[in-house]
């Protein structure tokens, strides 16, 4: 499958990495991490145990808004890297079928 890749600037990363960091202060994303729920697998965790993640990659062109950051465990948030989430599921795909 060929990728889907724009130009982003380390300008334009840093400020959304920016805007992510005062995005994790807001009581929106405190009431979100309180759910305790990964986005990807379903399973619960404490909050502590919860990352930020962006649906739409920065690196990816993704932008730090209310849209397109979801709460996830660390294990998925690592597997999931620059993925975009249909080429998400394609790989999710691909592992039940090799398992």
């Amino acid at each position: 499958m060929e990728e889907f890749v724009t130009e982003v600037t380390e300008e334009e990363i840093k400020r959304e990495k920016l805007k992510a960091r005062e995005l994790r202060k807001t009581s929106w994303w405190k009431k979100k991490l309180s759910k305790g729920t990964c986005y990807y697998c379903g399973r619960k965790y404490s909050p502590s145990e919860l990352t930020m993640d962006h649906l739409v990659p920065l690196i990816r062109g993704g932008k730090t808004t209310k849209g397109n950051v979801v709460t996830a465990c660390k294990e998925c948030n690592n597997k999931k890297k620059y993925l975009l989430p249909f080429e998400w599921e394609e790989y999710m795909k691909k592992i039940q079928e090799d398992s």
